[in-house]
């Protein structure tokens, strides 16, 4: 299984959240997981913003941001290209995305094309959620 995890998903592989052991058990059991570039600035605003709300420590913070960066080497980056970005700018229109959220999901749909394989999409925002399956991905949750 070809896994494409989204900001939301990969930010529970490095903060203990509801759904971080099925996250951790599901990038296990790909055969490749993907994310866009862009995953690596949000993950780290989103580790940063835990703190700032005082969800997480300084110091779980700190751990979370050295282990994330230890390991963005495993993931395959999508590069968000100006055909991604062409893609993202119809895809806000056809299912009401935010702009990130609309990368994303050009990001997952070319790199399926690329592979000429499905890809999971691995995501916790709900409206992305529906776009993917609207597209035909299987989504998780």
């Amino acid at each position: 299984m070809n896994l494409y995890i989204d900001t939301s998903a990969l930010l529970k592989l490095f903060i203990q959240e509801t759904y971080s052991d099925d996250i951790r058990r599901l990038v296990e059991s790909a055969d490749l997981v993907a994310t866009g570039l862009i995953t690596r600035a949000e993950t780290a605003a989103g580790i940063n913003r835990l703190t700032r709300m005082n969800l997480v420590t300084p110091a779980e913070c700190e751990t979370a941001l050295s282990n994330f960066r230890k390991e963005w080497g495993d993931y395959h980056r999508i590069l968000v290209t100006e055909q991604i970005v062409i893609r993202a700018d119809f895809l806000t229109g056809q299912y009401s995305l935010r702009g990130y959220d609309s990368v994303h999901l050009a990001c997952a749909l070319t790199w399926s094309e690329l592979l000429g394989a499905p890809v999971m999409m691995a995501t916790f925002d709900r409206e992305l959620h529906e776009a993917a399956q609207k597209s035909g991905m299987e989504v998780f949750p």
